[in-house]
């Protein structure tokens, strides 16, 4: 682990409004992915639009996420993490503006790709932190700021549940929300988090980041798209194949440039590459939970034989906000579990806590306190998943690539989110309920949840394994120079 710099001073208070600004921010951020999932419906017959053409308004934000992570991280350690940071979240007030004023769908999509960019704040929030807490108290301050994403992300469907029920609703009045905890994470920002104390200088690496930004895109398009092009057809297919190809030609130009986006040592070292594969593990299994749920329980029993007809309010307020409220409350405990047991550990109750949820889902979806209580199960298992990947990479990186490392992550989260959003769709599209009556559009069938919630237990099973098996500590040197550092570092640590 490299040394990280001492903070200026060990005031707590000073700390604690760091880390309050830092968490709005990144609960802003989280709060954006889901925003538009409730409300997809009413933009759609708003802007007289097809549900293909509207499925951009998610799509945007992901890819535009995909795009602008990893190299606003990197400009941060390079340039100064506040200013960038405030410049990250002006665009994101701005495209919140423009979603809530758009009376079109490419300009509603404009506002989503500028708050997509605002995806940055996450790894740059980090980055901060590491340069400004004390080590002590470092991995209490990161679960905090990483439980406000799953909390964000829950309290944005209940949030857009609540502006838009009744009739006569206004899904703009969601994006004006959006713009006002923009603007207050924005002042925040600039009024409690100091200025960069750490730049690393440098020049940009463009080429590495336009490749690595059309691989992203020709991943990521294929996977938000697949249900709605065909999983087979030339364009999914050519996308997936593009995207190999390009990930190929990234890798080629980052070996070969002098200052590189991404160190392919850092990027393919076995901690960092297996924080990685959890996230996108963790990403899938948290929007296998918000879409699985909140599809079971509007379902009419009367028509399907389940579900518990439930409005978007109530799904949202019933359902879904004690787990959102729960992950929060549970960052702090990840902060406790991380720093007395380690982040390996933290990462295995998350699993453990994950899998357990949505079996309990699977088995027992017939009654709703049997789904809340599982939804809240796994909105635990979230909060200490997220609290445990950013310290697993704070610790195996160096200072100057924490920005760019943990921009990785998130994209790695963002790629589960929407593998997770895409497999839950295509399964319930899949499997639905016969001999509805005349009129009614098909609806998903029983087993098709069933066989979601499964899937999401394995996720976190997945999950599991890399927690014991891929963060397995590495054997102990055996030659006396390899065996050296490792004995001044016990006698150092001896005091």
């Amino acid at each position: 682990m490299s040394h990280t710099p001492a903070p200026p001073s060990a005031d707590p208070r000073r700390e604690t409004l760091i880390v309050f600004a830092l968490s709005l921010a990144a609960m802003v951020v989280s709060m954006m992915q889901t925003l538009p999932v409730p409300i997809l419906g009413l933009i759609r017959a708003d802007l007289g639009t097809s549900a293909a053409n509207v499925s951009w308004v998610t799509t945007a934000t992901l890819l535009s996420a995909a795009v602008f992570t990893p190299l606003l991280g990197r400009f941060g350690d390079q340039h100064g993490k506040k200013p960038t940071l405030v410049a990250v979240l002006g665009v994101m007030v701005a495209g919140s503006v423009v979603a809530a004023l758009a009376t079109s769908l490419p300009l509603l999509v404009l506002g989503r790709v500028l708050q997509g960019a605002a995806t940055a704040i996450f790894p740059l929030a980090l980055s901060v932190l590491r340069e400004e807490v004390r080590p002590q108290k470092l991995p209490g301050a990161m679960s905090l700021v990483s439980g406000t994403l799953a909390f964000g992300s829950g309290l944005a469907l209940v949030a857009t549940g609540l502006l838009t029920s009744g009739s006569g609703a206004d899904y703009r009045n969601a994006f004006w929300m959006a713009t006002g905890f923009a603007a207050l994470a924005l002042l925040a920002v600039v009024l409690l988090v100091p200025a960069t104390r750490h730049k690393t200088g440098g020049r940009t690496d463009l080429l590495g980041a336009l490749t690595l930004g059309l691989t992203l895109l020709l991943l990521l398009l294929p996977i938000s798209q697949g249900h709605e092009w065909g999983w087979t057809s030339a364009r999914t297919l050519g996308s997936f194949a593009g995207s190999a190809v390009m990930a190929a030609v990234w890798v080629l130009t980052e070996l070969k440039v002098r200052e590189p986006l991404v160190d392919m040592r850092m990027f393919v070292h076995r901690p960092v590459l297996m924080a990685n594969l959890a996230g996108v593990l963790v990403g899938f299994g948290m929007f296998a939970n918000f879409l699985g749920v909140s599809y079971l329980v509007q379902m009419p029993e009367a028509l399907t034989g389940y579900g518990f007809g439930a409005s978007v309010l109530r799904a949202s307020v019933e359902f879904l906000l004690p787990g959102a409220i729960v992950s929060l409350l549970a960052s702090p405990v990840g902060g406790q579990l991380v720093r007395h047991r380690g982040p390996r550990t933290a990462l295995a109750v998350a699993a453990a806590l994950g899998a357990v949820g949505f079996v309990w889902l699977a088995l027992g979806h017939g009654q709703a306190a049997s789904v809340i209580g599982a939804g809240v199960v796994v909105g635990a298992s979230v909060s200490f998943g997220y609290a445990a990947m950013p310290a697993v990479i704070m610790a195996s990186v160096p200072h100057h690539q924490s920005g760019i490392a943990n921009g990785i992550n998130s994209i790695s989260r963002s790629t589960g989110s929407a593998i997770g959003s895409a497999v839950v769709t295509t399964i319930l599209a899949s499997r639905t309920v016969e001999h509805l009556p005349a009129g009614i559009p098909p609806l998903p069938a029983e087993p098709g949840f069933t066989l979601t919630f499964w899937i999401g237990a394995t996720a976190f099973a997945l999950v599991g394994l890399v927690a014991w098996i891929g963060l397995r500590a590495r054997p102990e040197p055996r030659t006396a120079t390899e065996a050296a550092p490792v004995a001044d570092a016990e006698k150092v640590a001896a005091g």
